[in-house]
């Protein structure tokens, strides 16, 4: 599914719906360049979650973990993940195959270690456009998941 954004707030509104829609178990893998709008999506299926606080991406810490939500959210930043190596001394599993939700920033860096099933987010800024907000957020569901017919009113 292809979705158009106009500001960081209609970003933030997409990633609060899918926030609102998560189920246990889900993990998003999330990918777009420097300053397309991954934080922003981010903090919002936090929102959708319910995460109250801040939400930071965790880029030099890695992994935060937020568990005052109606699920845990464990959002990744791997920019600097050197090796898959490293995900797996941060413990990984039990987040990726536990009962929360989790949010991959850089996700096509450990794209081998992502579940099957994992949910795939991309961010797209067309620097060309006079509209620098512009923003195309594509979701791509599993085959067979009922992700897209909960999306379909957005």
């Amino acid at each position: 599914m292809k979705y158009e954004t106009g500001s960081a707030q209609e970003t933030y509104a997409l990633g609060e719906k899918l926030g609102e829609s998560a189920l246990p178990g889900q993990v998003y893998a999330l990918n777009g360049g420097l300053g397309v709008g991954k934080t922003v999506f981010s903090q919002g299926l936090a929102a959708g979650l319910g995460v109250g606080g801040p939400v930071c991406s965790p880029t030099f810490t890695i992994l935060q973990v937020y568990e005052d939500g109606r699920l845990p959210f464990y959002h990744f930043d791997v920019y600097r993940i050197s090796d898959v190596e490293e995900m797996e001394e941060i413990g990984y599993q039990d987040c990726f195959y536990g009962k929360g939700v989790c949010l991959v920033e850089w996700a096509d860096l450990i794209k081998e270690i992502l579940p099957e099933g994992t949910i795939y987010v991309s961010i797209e800024k067309d620097f060309a456009k006079e509209d620098y907000d512009y923003r195309v957020i594509t979701v791509d569901f599993p085959q067979g998941s009922d992700g897209a017919e909960r999306m379909a009113e957005v």
